[in-house]
């Protein structure tokens, strides 16, 4: 599985503007997307976990998603509300870098079973 690329069951379309989307972690919700990439290798949502003094921007791969609810405006993801906090923070970058999705890959790949960027 490539993490940059959504899953062939996830229900994405490119055209989807899945921004403010509220995102489902697997034992509830867990934020809203607050930017995503649709360019090819680099998909991905960054998620604001919370208001701005104690959220944070978490970069998700692509691969995360399970499925897409556009009529509920939901994204659902397979990792817990933990995973998601635990994960590497993004800042408050514009866009992710290349070296951030490199780092963000070392913590996503032990989930899928190699290193995959």
């Amino acid at each position: 599985m490539n993490l940059w690329e959504y899953r062939d069951t996830a229900g994405h379309r490119a055209e989807t503007d899945l921004v403010g989307y509220h995102v489902e972690a697997t034992d509830g919700p867990i934020g809203r997307i607050d930017k995503l990439s649709d360019a090819m290798g680099a998909r991905y949502l960054v998620v604001d976990t919370g208001p701005w003094i104690f959220g944070k921007l978490i970069l998700l791969p692509a691969c995360t998603v399970v499925r897409i609810e556009p009529a509920e405006h939901k994204v659902h993801v397979d990792r817990s509300k933990e995973d998601i906090r635990n994960g590497p923070e993004l800042g408050v970058a514009a866009e992710p870098s290349r070296e951030d999705r490199e780092r963000h890959a070392l913590y996503y790949t032990p989930f899928y079973g190699g290193r995959q960027i």
